[in-house]
C-alpha cells in the first residue's frame, strides 16, 4: 500500500492544497493535518479539505481511523521541505540542529534562501550557512 504521507499530499495536491505536516497519534486513530495555500487557509478549507479525506481514505484507501483533524499551519509554521525555505525567504524562523554548528544548535533570524544544499539564516547581522540535513526543527518565529 502506499504510504500515508504521499497519499495525503497527492490527494491534497489535486485540491490546490499543500500538506505541511502530518501528525499520526494514539496508534494510528488519530490523524492530523496541517494544509496550506498560497493565499492562506481559512475554515472552509479546511471543512472542505476534511469532508473530501474522509470520504477517500475510508471508501478508497481502507484506512483505519478514528478521527483526522484538518488545520491551518499557523503563523509559526514548521519549514519542511526546501521549497518552504525559499518561499519563506526574508522571514524570521527558528533553527534547531542535531549537531552543534558554531557552538551552538539553535539559531533565531532571517532566512536568506538556499545555497548548495545549505540555509542560510541571518542572525545579528552575521549569515551562518547550515547543512539542511543537520536541521532537527524548523519553523516561521514571527515578531509582533
Amino acid at each position: 500500500m502506499e504510504d500515508l504521507y504521499t497519499l495525503l499530499e497527492r490527494s491534497l495536491t489535486q485540491l490546490g492544497y499543500e500538506l505541511v505536516d502530518l501528525e499520526v497519534s494514539n496508534r494510528g486513530k488519530l490523524l492530523r493535518l496541517f494544509i496550506d495555500k498560497p493565499e492562506g487557509v481559512n475554515i472552509d478549507d479546511c471543512v472542505l479539505v476534511s469532508n473530501q479525506l474522509s470520504n477517500s481514505l475510508a471508501v478508497d484507501h481502507d484506512i483505519d481511523y478514528d478521527r483526522l483533524e484538518v488545520s491551518s499551519p499557523g503563523m509559526d509554521r514548521v519549514l519542511k521541505k526546501e521549497a518552504d525555505y525559499v518561499r519563506f525567504t526574508g522571514e524570521r524562523a527558528q533553527v534547531k540542529l542535531r549537531i552543534l554548528v558554531e557552538n551552538r544548535k539553535n539559531f533565531v533570524g532571517v532566512l536568506r534562501g538556499l545555497e548548495d544544499g545549505m540555509l542560510l539564516i541571518e542572525c545579528e547581522g552575521i549569515v551562518h550557512k547550515l547543512a539542511l540535513s543537520n536541521i532537527d526543527k524548523a519553523r516561521l518565529s514571527p515578531e509582533f
